[in-house]
């Protein structure tokens, strides 16, 4: 499968193929036509030799520096070599390939005033796999993602480093080995080539479908414990939702019905002496308004980093004149580079993921709890002997509570870069890459909910669960045993997590 860039229609599957799947991507012949003219009028500034921001001047708080024509080459490579300062570990393979993608998706827009040699080398690197090797840490999100996408320009111009065929090794022996000529910069092309929201815009991008699937099995898993706690669906009436009509309070409660419906465990169970309760706790009787405001907040960073896949996000931005001769058009200085959009879009994601542990967390203690389960405490038939599930509740404290601290908003974060020039920066860099851990934990935190509401399940039997969720118990069955006597569970949790991320449970909505 070959990704026709254009600038203007690239689709988050198309960004999952190219960095999942390893996908190839070329440059369509509108696009280039467009490169063409807005290259035409960068070549018509550098001729007559009219100042330009980016074009021949100097950079950041240097802005005022004039530049040589005979030095503008010179410049080019300066600026890339000079912004390569990350550090930390690099980012994988799969995270490179989204942000080479979504470079030369928004350079093909055409109004960044660069060749259309600088996306043909882009996607040749995609092509052959030429993945460069990108520090994860330091970019501030002001002008962009300036030390990765600096890293990743390197490579281009045969610099850096590079992974081709397992091997790290030189950017420029990558690209030999690779048969793809270095790229000579010309003007204004150093400056496109780093300022842009790519790196940011990958990790949120990627976080996206792997939220969705642990949305979705966090209502499987809310399903399963409800019954092991013989809680009451009243609360997920439809008339409920539609007398506050968000649409993912809505999406939970039916899901959380139908997952249960036909529940032996709800029948065979009315409010009585041993059982007095009149309401289920929140982390019950609230799920649909806590995993329904999760649910609308995934929809709209998605609507977000959507915008984002096709816009144009370094600066100046070149519009070629519609009705002019060639060459002819504006250079504007602007601030599109800035990722404020993708940086609260993240914290938002980040709050999200973080309320969806945090609320799973609180079920896993119901249950473990004798003081409010009416099960075996903390899920085992001999406690004291055994210890059940209390150090399982103990880790989905840990790793909620871990959550939490990660996800306090970056977006807030600035500090003044680069001379006071870059004064109110967006931290979207940062904001993104910490989604990685989160989603890592909370889908530990979620299978650990999985085992212990199956657990849980088990002691009401002979009575079974809904039809859906006795679905989920088998597939639990067939990965994890009951627990008769205290055995390790780490694996079991591991396994578990490995089943979620392949969206074993989240299918079961579908």
């Amino acid at each position: 499968m070959t990704v026709n860039l254009t600038g203007n229609d690239l689709t988050f599957e198309q960004l999952f193929e190219v960095s999942l799947h390893g996908a190839a991507a070329s440059l369509t012949s509108e696009a280039r036509a467009r490169m063409l003219a807005s290259r035409a009028v960068i070549e018509r500034i550098v001729a007559a030799e009219t100042t330009a921001y980016g074009v021949n001047t100097g950079f950041g708080d240097l802005a005022e520096v004039r530049i040589s024509p005979d030095q503008i080459r010179t410049l080019q490579v300066n600026l890339v070599r000079s912004h390569a300062c990350g550090v930390g570990a690099p980012l994988s393979e799969v995270e490179t390939r989204a942000i080479v993608l979504l470079r030369a998706n928004a350079l093909a827009k055409g109004l960044s005033g660069v060749r259309p040699a600088v996306v043909e080398v882009l996607c040749a690197m995609l092509k052959h796999r030429v993945h460069p090797v990108i520090p994860s840490q330091g970019s501030v999100g002001a002008s962009g993602d300036l030390a990765p996408l600096a890293h990743l320009a390197q490579v281009l111009i045969g610099e850096g480093e590079a992974v081709f065929n397992a091997q790290r090794t030189g950017g420029g022996e990558a690209l030999r080995k690779a048969g793809i000529a270095p790229l000579v910069l010309e003007a204004k092309e150093g400056i496109s080539l780093l300022n842009g929201t790519q790196g940011m815009l990958a990790l949120l991008s990627l976080a996206l479908p792997e939220a969705q699937i642990l949305i979705d099995t966090a209502d499987v898993a809310a399903a399963l414990s409800l019954d092991a706690l013989r809680g009451s669906p009243a609360a997920f009436d439809p008339r409920i939702a539609e007398a506050r009509p968000y649409p993912g309070h809505a999406t939970t409660s039916r899901n959380l019905l139908r997952m249960n419906r036909g529940s032996q465990i709800r029948e065979s169970h009315r409010p009585t002496d041993r059982d007095p309760r009149v309401q289920d706790a929140y982390s019950m009787r609230c799920t649909p308004q806590v995993h329904g405001a999760v649910r609308d907040a995934w929809n709209a960073v998605r609507a977000i980093a959507e915008i984002e896949l096709n816009s144009a996000t370094d600066n100046p931005l070149v519009f070629v004149a519609p009705d002019g001769p060639a060459g002819t058009g504006d250079v504007i200085s602007g601030g599109n580079f800035h990722g404020q959009p993708l940086a609260m879009a993240a914290d938002q994601l980040a709050v999200a993921l973080a309320t969806l542990g945090g609320i799973s967390e609180r079920r896993t203690e119901h249950m473990t709890n004798p003081h409010t389960s009416l099960l075996p405490a903390f899920l085992t038939n001999a406690p004291g002997l055994n210890s059940g599930f209390m150090i399982a509740q103990v880790t989905a404290a840990a790793l909620a509570s871990e959550n939490k601290a990660l996800a306090a908003p970056h977006s807030v974060d600035s500090i003044p870069t680069s001379g006071g020039q870059e004064d109110y920066v967006s931290m979207g860099m940062s904001a993104a890459r910490r989604l990685r851990p989160m989603l890592d934990n909370l889908r530990r935190i979620l299978a650990i909910e999985i085992l212990a509401a199956c657990q849980g399940i088990d002691f009401h039997a002979p009575l079974n669960t809904g039809g859906e969720a006795l679905k989920a118990h088998a597939l639990l069955r067939n990965i994890s045993a009951h627990v008769e006597a205290d055995r390790s569970l780490a694996a079991d949790i591991e396994a578990v997590a490995v089943q979620i991320a392949d969206e074993v449970f989240s299918e079961l909505l579908k």
